[in-house]
This record gives structure tokens, sequence and C-alpha cells, in this order.
């Protein structure tokens, strides 16, 4: 009884906490490469599949300082930064507004 119990809370635990299993979020940008543009970096973890590319945008304008820009700079597929469910890492720099 307790095992059927236990089964039943670990199930409602997974189905509520895969609401937001696949959202994008924040994580330790990568390094600039030589002549990248200067300015603050952003990065955001997030799957190729679940979330579009103006998701993935408007996750890092979040994570940039108010009067700036997140400006695409990298991304890659190396798992150093985001887990395997969420593989995709993509930087951005922040630059000010025009």
């Amino acid at each position: 009884m307790i095992r059927g119990q236990f089964a039943s809370a670990a199930l409602a635990c997974a189905l509520l906490a895969g609401c937001t299993f696949f959202d994008p979020y924040p994580t330790v940008p990568a390094p600039p490469k030589a002549g990248a543009a200067p300015g603050p970096r952003v990065a955001i973890c997030y799957n190729m599949v679940t979330t579009g590319r103006t998701e993935v945008q408007q996750q890092a304008q979040k994570e940039c300082a108010a009067g700036t820009v997140a400006e695409p700079a990298d991304s890659d597929l190396y798992l150093q930064n985001c887990p395997l469910l969420l593989p995709a890492h993509a930087s951005f720099v922040c630059t000010p507004k025009k």
C-alpha cells in the first residue's frame, strides 16, 4: 500500500514539474570568440524542438539590463552548461539601444 501511495505522489510531482520542464532558462554565457562584439553577455539553455527563436530571444532580453538589446552572438550543443533535455546553448550580447 505504501509503495502505491509513493508511486502516486511521485507521478503527481512529475506531472506538475513537467509543465515547465522544457522552458528555456538563463545559464553561464560562453566566453567571447576573438573579434566578438564587446559588452555584457547572457546565455539561455533551451530545447530546439519545443522552443522557438523568438521565445529564446525574449528570455535573453529579460536577462539583459534595461536600456539594452539582446543581440545573438553564438550558439552550441556542447552540453557543458546545459542539460541533455535542453541541449541548445545560445549566447547573446547586451548592446545599448540606439
